[in-house]
């Protein structure tokens, strides 16, 4: 019996590789997203927390120190200004992952094609085997039969 070769066996490989290799990527991207969208939320909480000290400070029963509302106000406005560049961090990281995901969608469908097209090779490989088998098989009922008439 005949042995089913597919002719492009090597490629399907290679695709298969390269959709590893975008599935890592993406991986890799979203693990990125995430650390720097977990930075902006800490930052957030970070800015939140001053608010209340200040807040508390203005309206606390104790003596208004000006050093302490300074130094609060500081670090508020610090904070904001590192929530403006972490935005700015987390939009790139979104990009980057969102590029990293259609690159893998794009893999996982040239994948997919390539391997509609071994199944159909095979298919057509198997409609050949059968008229093969079908001939062989009209063949020896032709030889039995003419052999069955001659005598």
């Amino acid at each position: 019996m005949a042995k089913f070769i597919y002719s492009m066996d090597n490629i399907l490989n290679i695709k298969r590789k390269l959709e590893n290799q975008a599935k890592i990527a993406f991986a890799q991207a979203n693990t990125k997203y995430n650390e720097e969208d977990q930075k902006l939320k800490d930052l957030c909480l970070k800015k939140v927390e001053y608010d209340a000290i200040l807040r508390d400070s203005l309206n606390g029963e104790k003596k208004l120190d000006l050093a302490e509302l300074t130094k609060c106000r500081n670090n508020i406005n610090v904070v904001k200004k590192m929530i403006q560049f972490q935005v700015i961090e987390v939009n790139n990281a979104k990009r980057i992952r969102d590029e990293q995901r259609l690159l893998l969608q794009e893999k996982i469908k040239e994948r997919k094609t390539h391997e509609v097209l071994k199944e159909k090779a095979f298919e057509q490989f198997k409609r050949e085997l059968m008229k093969e088998e079908a001939k062989e098989i009209d063949g020896l009922i032709s030889y039995t039969y003419s052999n069955n008439n001659d005598k």
